[in-house]
């Protein structure tokens, strides 16, 4: 079946299917060429220059060696120059430019601005030194055009590494211990080469007549060996009496670059599972949601409004300060986590919500360092260097951009089960059986074939349910969930605050969740913490949030900014709620299921794309 798929898109891939035929003809004719042809290709004669005819078709050079022959002959040698000139150059290339991101800043940064320079330099030019420097010759001609070639792919790299660093999938993935270099080829190359390959194909192109170049001016092939550079080299003395010496080589020279061109081209959206074509899902598949959840039972707040104190607390944040150079983005932040809890961050963007959050899990960028009076996870001290298996299995993460969660190359079921393959040593097919049962734990319908498909296959509310399973495999100690309900739609992020509400009360597992919508927030939590300008402006409950009960100035600001609760094809949305919502509500308690008609309407429609 999958061969099957695979020959699909190679027919509905005309690029692919041009390119791939122009070159195979080229790579018949550099195999059966030379052993064919060579005799009336290298044999001297006294039918000097001849026109084109029929024992001719393209006429014979000065010493009566038939033209068109000798063109087909140097096929072989000129596909092999510039294929090991553009194979060097890539592995050189794509090497330097994802193995700069692992170095330490000053010396990335230095590595860098070396690529720009070396790319502002002339490729042709720079190829015509270092051939002057070798001496004329084939190997010195491969050798000048692969170093040419280098920064090229060098800069084109590490640029798209770089965007590629940042997604969630990467930070995961350190947050698990993977090691640097399977990172770079796991998470990092896979997603870049598509672009690494448009260019291997132009670069092949570029080799060709850089390489036909240095033939042309004398510094590549010598005699007795020609390729096409030197077939124009001799053509060039009587190119204006028999024009037709030159049509040859040049018409291959151009046939060659078109047909790689076209086949990178095609190469590129092949193995890209973004733009593979998928069939639509069938019907029946769409994204059931689960039974309301029965009611919350309450949960014991300290008078303090804190989570708890440090002697009873799961996670401990005592005086946290994070810093970026000379800027500091939060200051002093103090607040504890207790088995069972659920503590809220709420404030607008760029409070400091989010950079508590990679503070507490160990995964601030780079330049960014935390500090703390303590910074704990039960007996686990976050400020070492904690074991990773325990970083990995016992703090769950969901993000806020579910698409970004996932690494797009690979399949659900090798990232969703990674954590207990590889931290865990649970069996593959134990670990996929495992996940089969969470992903439906979790509402999602028909697990076992989302385990086979491709993030991109699913919705957005289907991939941030996965990314809740995945969290949860490992039944961490405390889950962070860092938006997770911003870039999904109202009726999902009912869905999804449903599941963890039965998450927290099923496992008793702590929670750090964040939000910009505090009306989210006084929903679901126990404890929030209200940030502006990276410092903790206020402290209070969800109850207080949800009654409208709040003091601080700028906690009723931002319940004041917060839409009001409307009604919308007959449901009353209580996703976001105000203190005017509240009123409806006996005690201004929310409705468990998070919409006081959810159970009669029917479930969602959201299955595959």
């Amino acid at each position: 079946m999958a061969t099957e798929a695979t020959v699909r898109r190679w027919h509905r891939n005309p690029s692919l299917l041009s390119g791939a035929v122009i070159l195979g003809l080229l790579l018949v004719v550099a195999l059966i060429a030379p052993p064919l042809l060579s005799g009336s290709a290298e044999t001297l004669t006294d039918n000097a220059r001849l026109g084109p005819g029929a024992g001719h078709l393209l006429g014979t050079d000065a010493f009566g060696r038939d033209v068109l022959a000798r063109a087909l002959v140097a096929t072989r040698l000129t596909l092999l120059m510039a294929a090991a000139a553009t194979a060097a150059s890539f592995v050189v290339g794509v090497a330097i430019g994802a193995l700069v991101h692992l170095a330490p800043g000053w010396l990335r940064e230095t590595c860098l601005r070396l690529i720009d320079s070396a790319v502002a330099f002339p490729s042709l030019v720079l190829a015509l030194v270092i051939a002057a420097v070798l001496g004329p010759g084939t190997v010195s001609a491969i050798v000048a055009i692969a170093v040419a070639g280098v920064p090229g792919f060098a800069r084109l790299t590490a640029n798209l590494a770089a965007t590629v660093a940042d997604k969630d999938y990467v930070l995961t993935a350190r947050l698990l211990g993977v090691p640097g270099l399977r990172i770079l080829g796991r998470h990092v190359l896979p997603n870049i080469s598509g672009p690494l390959l448009v260019l291997l194909s132009s670069s092949f192109t570029l080799s060709l007549l850089d390489i036909s170049s240095l033939s042309f001016v004398g510094l590549g092939v010598q005699n007795p060996q020609y390729d096409w550079g030197r077939l124009l080299n001799e053509a060039l003395p009587s190119i204006f009496a028999q024009p037709s010496v030159v049509l040859a080589p040049s018409i291959m020279l151009i046939v060659t670059g078109v047909g790689a061109m076209l086949l990178g081209d095609g190469v590129a959206s092949l193995v890209d599972p973004r733009t593979r074509g998928t069939a639509p899902a069938p019907a029946g598949t769409a994204d059931a949601a689960g039974p309301a959840d029965p009611a919350q039972k309450p949960r014991t707040l300290h008078a303090s409004g804190d989570a708890g104190t440090e002697q009873d607390s799961l996670l401990t944040v005592a005086g946290l300060t994070v810093r970026a150079g000379d800027r500091t983005l939060v200051d002093d932040v103090s607040f504890t986590i207790g088995a069972g809890q659920i503590v809220g961050l709420v404030g607008e963007s760029g409070s400091g919500k989010s950079t508590i959050a990679m503070a507490v899990a160990g995964l601030l960028p780079e330049g960014v360092r935390a500090n703390a009076s303590r910074l704990a996870l039960g007996d686990l001290d976050l400020l070492g260097t904690p074991p990773e298996r325990r970083l990995a299995t016992e703090i769950g993460i969901v993000y806020q951009d579910p698409i970004g969660t996932f690494n797009p190359a690979l399949r659900l079921g090798t990232q969703l089960t990674e954590v207990a393959r590889v931290h865990q040593g649970t069996p593959r097919r134990r670990a996929a059986q495992d996940m089969v049962r969470a992903l439906a734990d979790i509402h999602v319908t028909e697990p076992d074939r989302r385990l086979r498909q491709h993030p991109h296959e699913l919705s957005g509310g289907m991939l941030q349910r996965a990314s809740i399973a995945s969290a949860m495999t490992t039944n961490p100690r405390l889950l962070i969930a860092d938006e997770p309900t911003t870039a999904l739609d109202v009726t999902v992020q009912a869905e999804v605050l449903r599941q963890f509400r039965r998450i927290n009360r099923e496992h008793g597992t702590a929670m750090l969740f964040i939000s910009h919508d505090i009306g989210v927030v006084g929903v679901l939590c126990d404890t929030v913490l209200v940030l502006h300008g990276g410092r903790v402006v206020d402290r209070t409950t969800g109850g207080d949030l949800r009654r409208g009960t709040v003091t601080h100035p700028y906690t009723r600001a931002l319940l004041a900014a917060t839409p009001a609760a409307v009604e919308a094809g007959g449901t009353l949305s209580a996703v976001r709620w105000t203190a005017d919502a509240q009123a409806a509500q006996p005690n201004g308690t929310p409705p468990d299921d998070l919409s006081d008609k959810a159970a009669d309407r029917p479930p969602a429609a959201e299955g595959s794309r």
